[in-house]
């Protein structure tokens, strides 16, 4: 195949739509559903992201995609049985590696993961297909799909649930090109391999970067190859944990991502885990009522004629001060940044949400700033002198 049509492009009034091969075939094969077009910019973008991760780690890898952006990615590590109770599938039995992978990715950032385009390094297996079964999502990409995954997939969504089957030994041209405004853009594609290699120049004190670190960062890193710029990504124990994206200033990046990184670590607090929701009460609407309970405007859940509606009984508060207390204790989380950071502020922000190993391609004329920051809190910084904006 040469040609999918596409319902419409961005939006409903952008047609006509398609995707095409100007040479060859088509990488990919429509299983089920009809994928629109954002959908198919998720899914390459996704799939180019877990194929990578994938090869630095050897292991299994899937990534959540929101509007051509991962909102979680992660390799297919044991789950804790925490993150098994945060992720919703403490009542799934033994995963396998794959679907570990997802239940991380899916549960870095549930609140942006809702609705997601998923891509998977691996061939779909059941355990997986089921954990996808039970979340709202658009679609999915990956290499195949065991028989009784495929037909779980493809009961999704009526019947309509996106399934698209790539072939992985594809490789695209080394030069790519896109028209904006009828002008025609070209460069060569960014082949950059992320490995060791890259972390090996470190500029702080504290030169000791453990293999574990070395992994989030390689994580980070890739992810944000794929990530619209601006981008910052915090990472831990095989996961991105917080990815900012699109933010026009890297100070807002890394407060965002942060944030975000902060709130995965508050939701293992026992208060939230304590939480006594309804059984009525579906995942998707924990996870908003968690996500305002965590934040400064918990009496918007907890208030007197509200709370009722989603707990069996009223929860106490979880303060300031006991947030502050319990994000005291994160920490060995990683930090990727696309470009450089321009001022310390960033490495200040990053210390309150547990950083303490950054990689980040240096070159500002406050590097001396930076590091000096990092000095303070002990934090092992590497430069790698190369830039990863994705647009």
């Amino acid at each position: 195949m040469k040609e999918i049509e596409l319902k419409y492009g961005c939006n409903p009034n952008q047609k006509p739509s398609r995707i095409f091969m100007k040479e060859g075939e088509l990488p990919i094969e429509v299983l089920n559903g009809r994928p629109g077009y954002i959908n198919l910019l998720d899914a390459f973008n996704g799939w180019q992201l877990v194929k990578e991760l994938k090869k630095a780690t050897g292991l299994p890898a899937a990534t959540s995609f929101k509007h051509v952006s991962p909102a979680g990615a992660a390799v297919g590590l044991p789950l804790s049985d925490v993150e098994r109770k945060i992720y919703w599938v403490d009542d799934m039995g033994e995963l396998t590696p794959l679907a570990n992978a997802y239940a991380r990715a899916r549960g870095a950032d549930r609140m942006s993961s809702f609705g997601d385009f998923i891509s998977l390094s691996d061939v779909c297996d059941t355990k997986t297909a089921m954990l996808i079964k039970r979340e709202v999502s658009d679609g999915i990409i990956a290499p195949g799909y065991e028989p009784e995954a495929l037909e779980i997939l493809k009961a999704k969504k009526k019947g309509n649930y996106c399934v698209i089957q790539i072939d992985p030994s594809y490789v695209p041209a080394e030069i790519e090109t896109k028209d904006v405004f009828g002008v025609t853009f070209e460069q060569g594609r960014n082949e950059l391999v992320i490995n060791d290699a890259l972390f090996a120049n470190v500029v702080t004190e504290n030169k000791e970067i453990p293999e574990q670190a070395k992994i989030d960062l390689a994580i980070a890193m890739i992810t944000l190859k794929y990530t619209q710029s601006n981008s910052v990504c915090y990472a831990k124990g095989g996961q991105a944990i917080g990815i900012g994206a699109g933010q026009q200033s890297r100070i807002h990046c890394t407060r965002l991502a942060g944030q975000k990184a902060d709130n995965w670590f508050l939701r293992q607090n026992p208060k939230v885990l304590a939480l006594p929701f309804k059984e009525k009460i579906g995942r998707a609407d924990r996870d908003n009522t968690i996500d305002v309970y965590m934040s400064d405007d918990y009496m918007d859940v907890l208030a007197d004629g509200i709370w009722e509606n989603f707990f069996t009984e009223k929860p106490e508060p979880l303060t300031r001060e006991e947030k502050r207390e319990w994000l005291d204790q994160m920490t060995d989380v990683a930090l990727g940044s696309d470009a450089f950071f321009p001022f310390g502020d960033n490495i200040e922000r990053a210390h309150k949400s547990g950083v303490k190993y950054i990689a980040q391609p240096g070159g500002s004329i406050r590097d001396d700033n930076v590091i000096e920051t990092c000095n303070k809190y002990g934090i092992a910084m590497c430069f790698t002198g190369i830039r990863l904006f994705h647009h």
